[in-house]
This record gives structure tokens, sequence and C-alpha cells, in this order.
């Protein structure tokens, strides 16, 4: 997976490309992998890096969406639930079962969520994870000791899926490049085109680190932009009336100490009505999220103070410990790109807007892909190719992505250590690091990440940046913001030596990532 080598590839003029992807998120990436593995010839094109958007911001669920089920949209539920299990087949090194409890404080509660419960798991079928179960106060105590107790009367636990949502993305990109798809980041399209009678043949695209410029052709060209994917559609339809409607949500990332297990805790009706987790993530603990409407798109969206209050607040009506402001380790946002109804689009409340995803084709043959949720990635990326088959006029194959292994793939992993998220290739990193005595050194102190990390995401996972390594390929951004300030310099020392940049590069690249960091603190 070598980025020069796809910048080659991509400059070359006669190519005549089956499918241009546009985004390197979930859905672009899971897009790309559906069409190279059945075989066609898939250029896909991220302006930023690989889920530096979206994608790398969810509450790291692999869930049908128990709230959903509320909401009474079983077919959602269903398709996720079933894809979940895809998912946990397909890539057990990131997926793997989660046990949630909803502590139970009035005396209905227990037998009405483990009724609503027991159809989820009705509802998995034979993808079920394990039985949803009631539960004494004692067995609940026992499992989250920091939940408050004062009035518990009991719980439910249920399962679900948890992943790590940037590195099964990585893993995904990875797939792809092995069925021969050729993906690049920083490459942004800045046009569309088209033939005399409008019709689009492909695009025009910069390659952002090298300031190089490709003309793509290309049978169809499929927008699969997240969050911008009305900017795409404006390129093609000047003017048009924008399809998406954009929701907030924040996480706030603390100690595992505040939850005391390894089982979850879920409050299905907060304070507005929300669904509120606390996750245990990598050794800490992800609490969230929100829904808040917003009328911008932004790759780095900025949590709002009433959004950290309310999950602070909210955390400590459940947890004997209130987490504080000084608790928290690192608080990200992200943007979900919902797929808005057009009737009564501004009056509905973001959380009641489906999660199903859309596809939408052009009077020009843009094929946008919008909506949907990380879980059904690959439901909506074979439902998108079976159209482009259509549009193209490919010749048609079947979905190979339902039995295919992700790259990584390993049954039996120790989550006890980081490294497990690399699958099989951690034995290689571990080779690696054997190498130079240097690559086989922490990078802090306090976790177990090593330089031969950095090495393999700049060889092998086609990161760039400071950013890229810290926030999406060794998630430390994400889970310890002060720490990942504190060793920034190291990584970019290890990194301009294997890019061949100097000491300015370097420092310019420290100075980059403290800046976006900077977001990630509580003052």
């Amino acid at each position: 997976m070598n980025r020069i080598h796809f910048i080659d590839l991509l400059a070359d003029r006669t190519t005549v490309w089956d499918l241009v992807v546009v985004g390197g998120g979930a859905t672009g990436l899971g897009t790309a992998l559906d069409a190279a593995s059945r075989g066609y010839k898939v250029a896909l094109l991220e302006q930023s890096d690989f889920t530096k958007a979206t994608s790398s911001r969810s509450t790291k669920l692999v869930h049908g969406g128990v709230r959903y089920l509320a909401q009474g949209d079983v077919g959602l539920v269903i398709e996720a639930l079933h894809e979940r299990g895809v998912m946990r087949q397909n890539a057990p090194h990131l997926v793997k079962d989660q046990r949630f409890i909803i502590g139970n404080y009035k005396w209905w509660e227990k037998p009405f969520y483990a009724i609503g419960l027991m159809m989820y798991d009705l509802l998995a079928g034979k993808r079920s994870l394990g039985r949803s179960l009631p539960m004494s106060k004692k067995e609940v105590v026992g499992e989250i000791p920091q939940i408050v107790s004062k009035g518990l009367k009991g719980g439910v636990v249920y399962h679900d899926g948890q992943f790590d949502d940037s590195r099964m993305a990585i893993n995904i990109l990875q797939t792809a490049c092995e069925h021969h798809a050729v993906a690049v980041n920083y490459t942004k399209v800045t046009q569309l085109l088209k033939n005399e009678t409008g019709k689009i043949i492909g695009v025009e695209a910069v390659d952002l680190i090298g300031q190089q410029t490709f003309t793509l052709q290309a049978k169809v060209v499929i927008n699969a932009t997240g969050i911008f994917v009305d900017e795409l559609m404006q390129m093609d339809i000047a003017g048009k009336s924008k399809i998406v409607r954009p929701s907030q949500g924040i996480h706030l990332v603390v100690d595992k100490s505040f939850l005391g297990g390894d089982t979850a805790i879920m409050i299905p009706k907060t304070s507005d009505g929300r669904v509120m987790f606390g996750v245990p993530w990598h050794g800490k603990v992800v609490l969230g999220t929100t829904d808040t409407p917003v009328d911008t798109f932004e790759l780095e969206p900025k949590a709002l103070e009433e959004e950290i209050d309310f999950i602070l607040k909210t955390s400590g009506d459940y947890l004997v410990r209130q987490p504080r402001r000084e608790d928290v380790l690192s608080v990200f946002a992200g943007l979900r790109p919902l797929a808005a109804p057009k009737h009564n689009a501004d009056g509905r409340k973001t959380k009641e807007i489906s999660r199903n995803h859309k596809i939408i084709l052009s009077e020009n043959g843009l094929l946008t892909v919008t909506g949907g949720k990380w879980t059904t990635y690959r439901d909506m990326a074979e439902d998108v190719i079976n159209k482009a088959i259509v549009v193209g006029g490919l010749p048609r194959v079947k979905c190979k992505t339902k039995d295919l292994p992700i790259h990584g793939y390993k049954k039996n992993v120790d989550r006890t250590h980081f490294g497990y998220v690399y699958g099989s290739d951690y034995e290689h990193i571990l080779a690696l690091a054997a190498e130079e005595p240097q690559w086989a050194e922490k990078l802090h102190p306090q976790y177990d990440y090593i330089a031969a990390e950095v090495i393999w995401g700049v060889r092998k996972e086609m990161a760039l940046t400071v950013e890229d390594v810290l926030a999406r390929r060794l998630r430390l951004l994400f889970l310890d913001a002060r720490a990942a300030i504190e060793i920034a310099p190291t990584v970019a020392a290890l990194m301009a030596k294997e890019l061949k940049k100097d000491d300015a590069w370097a420092k310019a690249q420290t100075e980059a990532f403290t800046a976006v960091a900077q977001g990630y603190l509580l003052k």
C-alpha cells in the first residue's frame, strides 16, 4: 500500500476507472472494498486523512441500536444486527462482545427493559452475542462497582458489539488495496468532468501533498463524502438544495475507575430523552453522546459547553463519582451526516431522524450515498455498488464482502494490550521493533505504544502527519490528549527520518498537531 505508487497510477491519463469513490470514511472505504473485491477498477480520493471526520468520532459501538427499536424502526435494527454479526465474523480482532447493563431505579423498569431486550435478541437471531437477562441489585453492583446503588432495584444486561472505528477503517482500506483498489488521502476533488450532454465522466483532483493535479476518467463517480455530500452535489448542480441535516455528538473520555469494571452502562432515557453510554475502551471509559443540531460542517468541530455540562451532570446522576472537568482526558466532537427528510426537516429533532441510508442518482449521473451508521457500512456499500453497476453499465458481479475477512483477521487476541488492534500484523510490528533498538522503546511511560508503531503507520498505513499517527493510527489523542501532546515531538522526529524530512518539518508538524490537540482538552 504505497501512496507514491498510487499517485503514479492516478496520473496515468489513459486509465478509465470503473468507479471513482470520493470520500475516505467508513462508507467510502467500504464502497471501494466492495467494488475492488468484485473485480472493478476503483480509485478512492480523500481530501484529508482517512476517517478524519465523522468515522473516527463514534461511540465505538457495533450495534443494532436499542433506541431505534424503541422508536419503532425495526427494519434498521434488523439490518444493523445482521451487519454487527458480519463485522464480528470478518474482523474478530477488532469487534468484540461487550456487556451492557441498564440499571433499574423504578419497579416497572426491569420487566419493561427485559421484554424489550428479549425482542432485540430475537431480531439478532443466530447472530446474537448473548442473552439479555434481568439482574439483582447485587449482581449489577458486582459488575459496575461505581454505579449509584441508592434506590437501585436491579438491572438488565444485554450484549452488543464494541470496536475501534479508525483501526477498522484502516484495515478495510488495506483489504481494498489488496484487491487492487487505488486509494489516496490528502487528495481533493476540485471539479466534476462532464461530456457534451452534461453526463459526469470523471473528476479533476489535486494531491495536496505534492501539488500534482489529476484528470481521472470514470464510468461512475460515487459521492461518499459524509458530512460534505452537499458540497459535491452542488459541484454537480449549482444551487441544489441540501440533503443533509447536521447533528453534533460529543464524547468525554475518563479513567476506567469511574465505572470500576469491564461492563458498560447504558442510560436509556436522560433528562432530555436521549440515550447515553459509558463504554470501556482501550483502558479508559468513553461517556456520550449528545445529539445537538448545528448549522455548519467542519473537520474539527468543537464541543459546546452545554454538551460538556450535560454529559458530566448525567454521568454524576448514575455514577458514585461525578466526573469533573479536570478528570476529562480527552473530549472529541463529531458531526453526523443525517439524511433528513424533506418534509418538516427543520422542525424535527435530530435524534428522531432515521439513521437509514439513502442513495441518490442525479440527472448528470452523480451517485450519492448518505446517512446510515458505522455498523451498516458494508450493507450501504453493497447497495451503492449494485446501483453503480446499472448506472455505469458494468458487468454484473455478485457482492463478495459478506464472508470476506478483513486485513489483520485474527480470532484470539489479548485485549489487555493496545497491540491487539493490529491483529495478525502485530507480529510484524514486533519484528520491526527488533530491527532498531530505538524502535522498541515506549513512546510514553504510561502507555504501551512503541516507536515501531509509528514506523509501521508510515510504511503500511499511509500516515503522513503526526496527527494521522496520534489521532487515527495509535488513537492516543482520543484517549489522553495531554499525553499525545507530550510525545508529539518524538513522533515527529521518527516520521521525519522515515519520510526523509528535515528538522523544520518535524517542528512544524509538532506545532500543527499541538494546535489541533488543544481542542481535545477541557480548559
